[in-house]
Formats: structure tokens, C-alpha cells, sequence
């Protein structure tokens, strides 16, 4: 599934606003609307098994859809006794959208193109500018702020890439932040913006947007 060869030129896409996922990451899902129902069925029957997640981009359009989203492959899903699904996407690599696609299905599918995103079908990413200890130290002033609790010794044992990823993923920034970590060039450029989100949280930004 690393090889570009490998990756399709058209995916079911889900539009879910606040929803972040990132390539060798895991993001849950709970699924229930028919129309993703289908979109479930379908992509289980294809070899690759994936499922794009991209954030709405309702700036000009309703219905429009940001540019680049990230592909996740589905390696878990359950069924609960009233027909609704948990699945686990496993991230596999960000895509650009070209444009939609017209069809017959009750989800919607884009083509898509993989060529900008290289890196991230790499077994892993580092970052080498990444002092531990300061991020930390940041991260633990944010959740006292807002009276969260953490697992501190998972995250300070978690390697940087699993960390700042999951973080990103988690914690609870506007959609437009969260596409602006996805969209982040590499994972140094991701942790940057994140400590960017983490300090203007800390200084009041929230209320008035933290991305302006």
C-alpha cells in the first residue's frame, strides 16, 4: 500500500468537519447514515480498502469540499446489534482532490492525485528540531486551562511523530485549524503550527478565531 501504484485514482470521500486524520495514524469512526453504510460495504470489497477524509470547505459552495484530505485504510470495523458500525481508518497518505465524481452512488468520490505526498507512505517521519521538554511544559499549561486530564507517562514515552500526530488529531481546534495541521509540508512544520495553536489558545485567540 506504499507504492503510488498502489493507490487508487478515484476514493469514497467523508466529509466530516472536525475530523483529522493523518497518514500512520488511527482515527475511529462511528458510522450509522445509510449513505456511509454503503460507502462502508464498498470500499470493504475493493483490495484497498480505503476511505478518504476530508474536511468541508463551505466557503463558496455548500457542498464544497477542501482540497487535500488523507486516505485511510480500514483495518477494524465491528458491527453493533442495531447495525451501526466502529472502524478504525489507519492512515496511509494525504491526497489532493481534482475533482468530483458524478455517479450513481449515494456517498460521493473524488479523483484524486497522490504525487505531492511522498513522505508520507514512509515507514515513519522525524523531527529534528524538536525540543521534548518545552512542548510538554505548553501542552500541560493548555490542559490545565481548560481542566483537562492526560496520560502523562504515555506521552512522554510516545515517539515525536506518534505524539505530535496524535495530538493534532485530538485535541479540539476549529475544522480550519485542523486542515491547516493536515496541510502542514512535514511533520517539523506540523509541530510549528500546533505550538502556534497551543499558545494562542493559552492567550485568549480562541474566541476570535485562532487561524485568522
Amino acid at each position: 500500500m506504499k507504492r503510488l501504484a498502489d493507490l487508487p485514482g478515484v476514493i469514497p470521500v467523508f466529509p466530516l468537519p472536525g475530523a483529522l486524520l493523518l497518514p500512520r495514524a488511527r482515527l475511529p469512526l462511528h458510522i450509522f447514515e445509510p449513505r456511509y453504510l454503503a460507502m462502508l460495504d464498498d470500499a470493504l470489497k475493493t483490495d484497498t480498502r480505503l476511505i478518504g477524509m476530508v474536511q468541508p470547505n463551505t466557503t463558496r459552495d455548500e457542498k464544497g469540499l477542501h482540497r487535500i484530505g488523507c486516505a485511510g485504510r480500514v483495518t477494524q470495523f465491528s458491527e453493533t446489534e442495531d447495525g451501526r458500525y466502529m472502524v478504525t481508518l489507519s492512515g496511509v497518505s494525504r491526497f489532493r482532490v481534482t475533482q468530483e465524481v458524478e455517479g450513481f452512488t449515494p456517498y460521493r468520490r473524488c479523483e484524486v492525485s497522490w504525487d505531492s505526498f511522498g513522505r508520507d507512505r514512509d515507514s515513519s517521519e522525524a523531527d529534528p528540531g524538536f525540543r521534548r521538554k518545552p512542548f510538554l511544559d505548553l501542552l500541560d499549561r493548555y490542559f490545565r486551562a481548560r481542566d483537562l486530564s492526560a496520560d502523562w507517562d504515555t506521552l512522554r514515552q510516545a515517539d515525536d511523530e506518534l505524539l505530535l500526530n496524535s495530538l493534532s488529531m485530538l485535541l479540539d481546534f476549529d475544522p480550519e485549524d485542523k486542515q491547516a495541521l493536515l496541510e502542514a509540508p512535514t511533520l517539523s512544520t506540523r509541530r510549528e503550527t500546533l505550538v502556534t495553536l497551543l499558545e494562542f489558545a493559552l492567550r485568549g485567540g480562541e474566541d476570535e478565531g485562532l487561524m485568522q
